[in-house]
Order: structure tokens, then C-alpha cells, then sequence
């Protein structure tokens, strides 16, 4: 199998992306495992936060170039990419937060599921790229993705140019939260991803559901929107337990109601 799940504790699963001999390629096998494992976690009541590293000598290469070149057939091509999409649009609607935890190359497509995850934190050597200007196809359904954190004339340059970045300059353009050293990086991701699953799993739903869309709206009707799920948390649960908890100084036990 070319993904793995292991339980974490504390409602974590780490997503392990298990195909180092193509330097975790992502072949139509591996997108539609992928894209199943994702919605299997996001069904899962258990499941808080979800981890998503690669196996072996790094993240992941992109797509896989010896499978893109048997396609031949537009039909195919598309399918292919048509099936990326999906994969990472499931990460971003999905209702559990998914952290990105990088080490070696991300690039291309494995460059895009970075960008996709709601977080990434990187070790100080990885490497980010959007390199298909080189072999003459353009990234352009990763710039989906990666444009949506880094701004436009960085991005252009990473887009135009093919050359690869490093962490601390992903981190610096927005790319990946923080960068650390391959022996703190483990202990740093496990860390914000237990204080995340800390919290009620609820308020994360609705509040990452919304951040997303709001992002795409004009700032009236994000408001507007914004507004109304303010409304539909405070209704919650969790929600009058969290301010009651706040206000008489004790620990919510939160409901996820």
C-alpha cells in the first residue's frame, strides 16, 4: 500500500504517503488513495487532526513522469489531473485540520499538497519548488494552491524560473509556518497538533469551513457570512460551555455540540 495510517493518540493520525522508490510520486494510485484515506478521516469521529508527511528521503517529487508520459490521450491527462484537484479541494473542505510535515524536496504537485494542507512546518533543509517550466508544462494547477499563500510576484518567480526555494524562504513568503531541525521538527508538529485536537472539534469544523470561504467573497458579504456563522457556533454547545468555562476559571469539557 502506498499509504499508511498510524494513530498518534489524543485523536491524531498521521497520513504517510509510502512510496520512496518514486520519491512518493503521485500516481493516479497513490491520488485515489489519498483522496479515500482523507474522506475515510474526515467521516471519522475519532480523528481531531490529521498529519501528512512523506516516507523515505523526502516529501514528495509531484506527479509521476514516467506514468504522465504513457497517458498519451487528453482524456487520461485530464482525469489525472482532474483527480489532483480533487485530492487537494478534499484537504481544504474537509472538516479536520491537516498539517503538512516536510522534509527533503516538495516539489511540483508535492509542492501543491503543501500549500493545500491548512498548516505545514518544514526541517531546515527542504526544498519547495514549482519546477514544470523546466521540462515544458507550466505548474499551473499546483499555482492554485501555492498561490493562495504566497503573493504574485514571488510566486510568478517560483512559476517562471522552475528554481527551488528553501525553508527559510518558504517560511518567510508564507509557504510553511515555521521550519526546525530534523530532530525538533517531529516534537514541534506533535505539539500544535495536540493543542489543536484540544480543542472542540465543533468550533474547529465550522470556523475552518469558514475561513475558506470567506476568503473568496467581497468583504461585505464576507462579513455578512462570517456573521452567520458566528451565529451558528454560539449557538453550540460548546460554545456556552467555552464561556462559562472562561468566566468561572475552570477547564471546558467541551461536548463537540
Amino acid at each position: 500500500m502506498y499509504i499508511s495510517i498510524k494513530n498518534l493518540g489524543s485523536g491524531i493520525k498521521k497520513v504517510i504517503i509510502n512510496d520512496p522508490k518514486t520519491y512518493n510520486s503521485l500516481s493516479f494510485q497513490t491520488l485515489t488513495l489519498l483522496l479515500s484515506t482523507f474522506k475515510k478521516l474526515d467521516k471519522d469521529k475519532s480523528t481531531k487532526v490529521i498529519i501528512l508527511e512523506g516516507s523515505g528521503k523526502g516529501f514528495s517529487a509531484g506527479h509521476n513522469l514516467k506514468e504522465v508520459r504513457g497517458l498519451k490521450k487528453r482524456s487520461k491527462y485530464l482525469k489525472l489531473f482532474n483527480l489532483c484537484s480533487k485530492v487537494m479541494t478534499q484537504i481544504v473542505e474537509g472538516r479536520k485540520p491537516v498539517i503538512a510535515k516536510v522534509h527533503g524536496a516538495a516539489y511540483a504537485a508535492g509542492c501543491q499538497l503543501v500549500a493545500s494542507c491548512d498548516l505545514a512546518y518544514s526541517t531546515n533543509d527542504a526544498m519547495f519548488a514549482t519546477p514544470g517550466v523546466n521540462i515544458g508544462l507550466f505548474c499551473s494547477t499546483p499555482m492554485v494552491a501555492v498561490s493562495r499563500k504566497v503573493n504574485r510576484k514571488r510566486m510568478m518567480k517560483m512559476l517562471l524560473t522552475g528554481e527551488p526555494i528553501k525553508a527559510n524562504y518558504a517560511k518567510e513568503i508564507g509557504l510553511i509556518n515555521d521550519c526546525y531541525s530534523k530532530t525538533k521538527l517531529n516534537r514541534e508538529v506533535l505539539r500544535v497538533a495536540k493543542t489543536i485536537a484540544s480543542k472542540s472539534n465543533l468550533t474547529i469544523k465550522i470556523g475552518k469551513q469558514a475561513f475558506y470561504k470567506q476568503l473568496e467573497m467581497p468583504l461585505r458579504k464576507a462579513y455578512q457570512y462570517t456573521s452567520k456563522m458566528m451565529t451558528l457556533n454560539m449557538m453550540s454547545i460548546d460554545a456556552k460551555e467555552g464561556i462559562s468555562a472562561f468566566l468561572n476559571k475552570r477547564k471546558p469539557k467541551w461536548k463537540n455540540k
